[in-house]
């Protein structure tokens, strides 16, 4: 790529823009681990939100959406569309359940819910199995995308682009804690948005020329790229995809739905994900009740209705907002490099292993004109570190908060709890830099991921509804998903992904209910302390509920569970329906036909809007008096 002086000057003012301003956060957040790692609990809603949606646009998220509609068409995206329904369940069900525990690391809730040995042990565990194995396995893939974009674009061997985002991410994170990271994300969000745009118009302007000639421009390219793309479908075998014109036997890469004749892609892209995966797989951001860096903000929150407000914003974001610039663009990639053979070939330089279907997604920014190709830079480079600085300070809350505090040093200052946080920060990286190294491919490490927490999901929801799920039952839940992603695949070698991870969900969720029943009951008094405190809903609770002495009137003003299931509800289908309201627009200008799905689309995103508005005005209401009588309690 060829990069001009005013691309630099773009370039460093970005880095500027956002970096400097968490330079002046230091002080506040060296004052306290709360303010480290928690920003003192006062963190408005917006603010939370716009944190959340920086977070989960890194540097692999364009890659791996790439990667998905060049092998599955468009539909290939459901693989993460389907975590809407988790995503909207954590803000009306889980949001304010966990801004009422006052815990400030979600490790730290085990001990407030669980009693015994059995309780410190889970925490300590999980600390250590999220806040570095599987926290670095995250940051690994986040930092082999990069590689891939640098690589592609710079000719920049791994190594290098390790150094140069490990110096810029391990500094800001170790100097700014969580306050710092919150206002880079804010203004990250705003620079990725508007580089992905960028490249997703100039990606039609390049594929406009191609398809209808020169000075076509971005609108022709987009109708030209319709009328193309509308014929072909995509069959994938072995990894492989093949286009081809549309038979009805293939994927056809534009439809938004899979082709359920094809029942094994149906089942792996579409009928997993809607049915199981979202309930029933652990994934960070997207965790059945909530968790890791999404619950890291919640509790940062200065309240419940904040909580809510900033959950709620950030799914809105994350699945509408975003995803059709990068869909765009990967559509584009299709015509300008059909196949990994036209990528090596257009980029003879690039290192051969790190090509794959996901580097067309950096191969496409060779199109971007002067100035564009600085922001892009600027974008790529918040892109990585808003993910990076999220995962260095949520990794290192859990290490220092619970594992280092809770177990090795218990009674030592502030000021050394923030420097051993600093410290591991830096060990995080490291470690998760090397990871990266030993990776191939987004979609690798997705399902790595996916099998990893296969079966936990459900435990996550169930133990905020059910008095009967222990400590036990978690740690039996992580060691069995774990021993099951190891051994299914060995035992069933010739099956799919999808069969697969259906079994392993089946035996983690039968093993850990098995435990619940025959297994160490948790301390009464613990679970009457943890109920008179955070007042769960649910049958689950009853007897509980009795010995607490709460009402089941006093219950049902602090959840309305009724307005709660609405809200769900109408979240789940505004999201949708204005996804694909979108999308079916974007389509119309090459396939008319689209135009009046669009319509009816836009309809039901107002009808459902009108809903979810109504019942979270209700539920912030409630949360806002719920606020007003804890305080009077305490005068």
């Amino acid at each position: 790529m060829h990069i001009t002086w005013i691309d630099w000057v773009i370039v460093v003012a970005s880095i500027l823009i956002c970096f400097v301003p968490a330079l002046f956060l230091a002080k506040r957040s060296s004052s306290s681990t709360a303010e480290f790692f928690a920003s003192g609990r006062s963190v408005p809603w917006w603010l939370a939100g716009l944190s959340m949606v920086a977070t989960t646009f890194s540097s692999d998220t364009p890659n791996w959406v790439t990667e998905q509609v060049r092998k599955y068409g468009v539909a290939g995206n459901w693989q993460w569309w389907a975590f809407v329904l988790t995503g909207v369940a954590t803000v009306f069900f889980f949001a304010r359940l966990w801004r009422r525990s006052g815990v400030m690391t979600d490790l730290e809730f085990y001990e407030h819910r669980y009693s015994g040995t059995a309780a410190s042990l889970v925490r300590g565990f999980r600390a250590v199995y999220l806040g570095f194995f599987f926290n670095c396995f995250i940051m690994g893939m986040v930092t082999l995308a990069a590689c891939k974009i640098a690589n592609i674009l710079f000719g920049m061997p791994a190594w290098q682009t390790i150094v140069v985002c490990g110096v810029l991410n391990v500094v800001f994170a170790a100097h700014s804690g969580l306050w710092g990271v919150l206002v880079i994300d804010m203004i990250q969000f705003f620079i990725k948005m508007t580089a992905v745009f960028a490249a997703a118009w100039f990606s039609l302007v390049e594929v406009g020329e191609r398809l209808v000639g020169k000075g076509a421009g971005g609108w022709a390219g987009l109708k030209a790229l319709v009328e193309k793309l509308s014929t072909q479908q995509v069959v994938t075998t072995a990894g492989v995809p093949v286009m081809s014109a549309s038979d009805g036997k293939g994927q056809p890469i534009l439809d938004m739905l899979p082709n359920f004749t094809m029942s094994e892609l149906a089942l792996m892209i579409f009928i997993l994900p809607i049915a199981i995966s979202w309930w029933a797989n652990w994934y960070p951001g997207a965790e059945p009740g909530g968790g890791s860096y999404i619950a890291q903000r919640m509790l940062a929150s200065k309240s419940e209705k904040d909580s809510l407000g900033g959950t709620l914003f950030f799914n809105i974001a994350h699945y509408v907002l975003r995803p059709w610039p990068w869909i765009i663009t990967a559509l584009c990639s299709i015509i300008v490099y059909p196949d990994l053979a036209s990528i090596k070939a257009a980029f003879p330089t690039a290192d051969p292993t790190l090509i794959g279907h996901d580097s067309a997604f950096p191969a496409m920014l060779m199109f971007l004109p002067v100035g564009f190709v600085g922001l892009m830079i600027g974008g790529l480079i918040a892109a990585n570190s808003s993910t990076i600085l999220t995962h260095l300070n949520w990794g290192s809350s859990y290490l220092v908060h619970d594992f280092y505090r809770r177990f090795i040093n218990k009674d030592a200052t502030e000021g050394h709890y923030i420097n051993v946080g600093r410290l591991s920060t830096v060990g995080l990286y490291v470690f998760a830099a090397v990871l990266s190294l030993f990776m191939t491919s987004a979609q690798q490490a997705f399902e790595v991921l996916l099998s990893i927490g296969a079966g936990t999901g459900l435990i996550y929801i169930a133990r905020w509804f059910w008095w009967r799920v222990s400590a036990w039952c978690e740690i039996v839940a992580m060691v069995m998903s774990l021993l099951t992603s190891l051994a299914v695949p060995l035992l069933m070698p010739d099956t799919d992904f999808a069969t697969r991870t259906i079994v392993q969900v089946s035996i983690t969720t039968l093993a850990w209910l098995i435990t619940a029943y025959v297994g160490p009951e948790t301390d009464r008094a613990t679970l009457i302390a943890f109920y008179r405190k955070v007042k769960p809903v649910g049958p689950g609770w009853t007897d509980i509920r009795a010995e607490a002495g709460v009402t089941d009137a006093e219950v049902a003003q602090e959840n309305r569970i009724g307005s709660a299931f609405v809200g769900w509800i109408a979240g789940c289908v505004l999201i949708w329906a204005s996804l694909f309201a979108i999308g079916n627009f974007l389509y119309a200008p090459g396939d008319p036909q689209r135009l009046p799905m669009a319509w009816v689309l836009t309809a039901v995103t107002l009808v459902s809007g009108y809903i979810l508005l109504k019942v979270t005005q209700q539920l912030w209401a409630d949360s806002t008096a719920s606020q007003e009588r804890e305080e009077a309690k305490k005068v």
